[in-house]
């Protein structure tokens, strides 16, 4: 038996968690959740005025549960602890298995994957074809490589086997500007480490080039195509996403393409070169892919000719972050009806806030909508839901899963759920919520192990 469900590995945790919450937990039905991982933990552990963060107690409690995590090939193990007066501790840890994206022990929001490897619909969407998409007039494959061999005059240039390779390797046929980038400089300063190059004169070197372009460029082995590079998600915020690229925007509002090629990076941002731009964009800008941003990219450079003329400028996305009719948002008092944003583009509709509920039937026959997450109290019928046959991921109250489930009419075009719990949910209970709707498809269940012992009265 794994050390995890030892009482003795979750001692000294269980008597901090005491010490911080007598009050609560000495309150009939009282509990403390939280969580622990390989990787980091959320603890509610309270700290008088000016404790240093970390705790020496705190992190070796937290330190002996992580390690039988370790030892039992765990990433993580959420829990909720019960310590009445008496000094008889329970603490239920859960282990999720593959189907949560995140934990239903706690309160907030709790997503559950219905159907495996299922991806939200932004994820799946490709490029509109650009087949009219033509080179910026600043293109200048002369000026491009005069500019470029005055201001890295020392730089190895690849061959043109290197860069055929290169397009054989990455499925594309790269722009002229880039070929003529690379036959300056492979930019393959850090590569050379190994053969015992000086780094300082490598960085050296890596900088010169990066003050051309305003960027630090990869070498051309190390060019990728942007395939879902940015796509880890989680479902209960990426199904709200949506992709709607405006008629004047640079580029695509997408959350990958196959058609960008990653050049380099500017900080934490990624530099990629476009080859499927947007209604008013180029073939080949340059467009900066932000780390802060799930969907779009911002345009850096209409070519790689104006980008090193002149290498400092400001992004410009291009797009609206305005995306209705295909996402509605209906919140606070002066909300608008559900009638208002029933248009047959709506994708997303998000209820909450709302001092009345919603009925749900004008959403009816609707083809695109796809998601749907409503608040506490925002639906008068719960089970209109049943109508809505396209939808592909729902979020509700554990009240109005519990309707929906009694009455049968859980949506089976879904691929992911979640349960929305508000203030302090018993956790047990939220659990057997999300247990039965993993059931409806299948899905591995989340498990419960308890583990008991004696913390002695309360002194």
């Amino acid at each position: 038996m794994s050390t995890l469900n030892d009482f003795t590995t979750w001692e000294p945790l269980l008597r901090l968690l005491r010490a911080s919450h007598a009050e609560r937990l000495a309150a009939p039905g009282g509990r403390v959740s939280g969580r622990i991982g390989q990787h980091g933990w959320s603890v509610p552990l309270r700290r008088p005025a000016g404790a240093e963060p970390d705790d020496r107690a705190e992190r070796d409690a937290v330190d002996r549960v992580r390690a039988a995590l370790v030892e039992a090939a765990m990433v993580e193990a959420a829990f909720t602890v019960e310590i009445p007066p008496s000094g008889k501790a329970v603490l239920r840890m859960y282990d999720y298995g593959a189907a949560v994206d995140a934990g239903v022990s706690s309160a907030g929001r709790s997503a559950l994957t219905l159907v495996e490897d299922a991806v939200p619909a932004p994820w799946r969407r490709l490029p509109d074809p650009a087949p009219g998409a033509r080179l910026a007039p600043s293109v200048d494959l002369e000026l491009l490589e005069r500019t470029l061999r005055e201001r890295l005059p020392d730089e190895t240039g690849a061959t043109e086997e290197e860069i055929a390779a290169a397009e054989a390797r990455l499925g594309v046929a790269l722009p002229e500007e880039l070929k003529v980038l690379y036959r300056v400089t492979r930019a393959d300063w850090y590569d050379d480490l190994e053969s015992g190059e000086d780094f300082a004169l490598l960085h050296e070197a890596a900088e010169r080039a990066g003050g051309v372009l305003g960027f630090e460029l990869s070498s051309l082995g190390s060019l990728f195509a942007d395939d879902r590079v940015r796509s880890s998600f989680r479902w209960e915020h990426a199904a709200t996403e949506a992709c709607v690229t405006a008629p004047d925007a640079a580029v695509q509002d997408l959350v990958w393409s196959p058609g960008w090629i990653v050049v380099g990076v500017d900080d934490a941002e990624l530099i990629a070169v476009d080859l499927t731009p947007g209604p008013c964009g180029h073939l080949g800008q340059l467009i900066v892919l932000s780390h802060e941003e799930t969907v779009g990219g911002y345009l850096l450079a209409e070519s790689l000719t104006d980008l090193a003329l002149d290498p400092r400028r400001d992004w410009y996305t291009g797009r609206s972050s305005e995306k209705a009719p295909v996402v509605g948002r209906i919140f606070g008092r002066q909300s608008m009806s559900v009638e208002a944003v029933a248009h047959p583009d709506l994708e997303v509709l998000t209820l909450g806030g709302s001092p009345e509920p919603f009925s749900l039937a004008p959403l009816v026959g609707l083809p695109g909508l796809r998601t749907l997450s409503a608040g506490h109290g925002m639906l008068a019928d719960p089970r209109e839901i049943g109508g809505l046959t396209g939808l592909e991921f729902l979020e509700l109250t554990p009240r109005d899963w519990r309707v929906l489930l009694d009455a049968g009419a859980v949506p089976r075009s879904l691929s992911a759920a979640a349960v929305v719990a508000y203030g302090e949910p018993d956790p047990c209970a939220v659990i057997r919520l999300a247990n039965e709707i993993l059931a409806l498809w299948d899905r591995p269940q989340i498990t419960e192990t308890v583990v008991e012992g004696e913390l002695g009265p309360v002194s």
